[in-house]
């Protein structure tokens, strides 16, 4: 018997005489656990950006990346600082792959790895929106705090 997933019980509210609304879930996944429905963005963009953005949340695969801006490199020559076999560096690879940050090519016997740059930047662009954010956030404190510094500054007498 094929046991049902959290998704599916969620979904169709599988508890008997249960048939709560805010239990349905939409149908994007991430790292096969349901998530809300977004808004504000297209899907394609989201998952990418789910994709790049869990590929980026493990050390290992951003010590890869951070290799790879130097150029291309081998799964022999990436496996070399780490202390992982190689096929537990390609798993990493195919991580990286799978969410658009890094090619293969077939070079005779070698498959170099090389860094696609185009996902980087799709999640700087999101990050840079974010970054605007802040710093407006951050202008209108310091413009605040100089207006309380020349209000409490010693005004001289007449």
């Amino acid at each position: 018997m094929r046991w049902p997933t959290a998704g599916w019980l969620l979904s169709r509210a599988w508890w008997p005489g249960r048939r709560d609304p805010a239990l349905t879930v939409a149908p994007f996944r991430t790292n096969n656990h349901p998530v809300m429905q977004r808004d504000g963005y297209g899907t394609a963009t989201a998952e990418r950006l789910d994709a790049t953005f869990s590929a980026l949340a493990d050390p290992t695969r951003r010590a890869i990346i951070r290799r790879l801006a130097a150029g291309e490199a081998t799964v022999t020559e990436l496996a070399a600082p780490f202390a992982m076999s190689q096929p537990a560096i390609s798993r990493h690879l195919k991580v990286l792959e799978r969410a658009g940050l890094v090619s293969r090519r077939r070079d005779a016997q070698r498959r170099p790895c090389r860094l696609e740059a185009r996902a980087l930047a799709a999640a700087t662009d999101w990050l840079e929106g974010y970054r605007r954010y802040w710093d407006e956030g951050f202008q209108r404190l310091d413009s605040l705090l100089d207006d309380l510094q020349t209000d409490d500054a010693p005004h001289p007498e007449p």
